[in-house]
């Protein structure tokens, strides 16, 4: 059985941007909202050198990073091409206007992952 966070409301986050999500452990989760007002989560680190993907420009169902503009596909975490990785997604729902993180996703999902400060592109952090 599921069990579900409430986040903040769908307007608390701006269109075509996002909001930051603190976990007790782990890095911190990005949440998004697209210009058609879906909602995303992913890890807020991108897969090439750990930029905050939160502080990226959103744009359809994408992010840029906003270190070296890699587009990161909101729905799957993954790089587009030609670059390569992926950042963990996590599972949303929205109801009724409020925005819902999967609870046993947020204590337990990519905790163990650090924000990578140098060195060559990590490919394997979707698993």
């Amino acid at each position: 059985m599921n069990h579900w966070t409430l986040i903040c409301q769908v307007s608390d986050i701006p269109v075509l941007g996002s909001r930051r999500v603190q976990r007790s452990t782990g890095m911190d989760v990005a949440v998004f909202r697209n210009d058609k007002d879906e909602v995303f989560a992913l890890l807020d680190c991108c897969p090439h050198k750990g930029g905050p993907l939160s502080q990226g420009i959103v744009f359809g169902n994408s992010v840029a990073c906003p270190l070296h503009n890699w587009t990161i596909g909101l729905g799957s975490g993954e790089a587009a091409a030609p670059d390569a990785g992926c950042t963990p997604k996590f599972s949303v729902k929205v109801e009724a206007g409020q925005v819902f993180l999967n609870s046993t996703e947020l204590a337990s999902h990519a905790i163990d992952l650090t924000r990578p400060m140098a060195g060559p592109a990590r490919h394997n952090a979707c698993a």
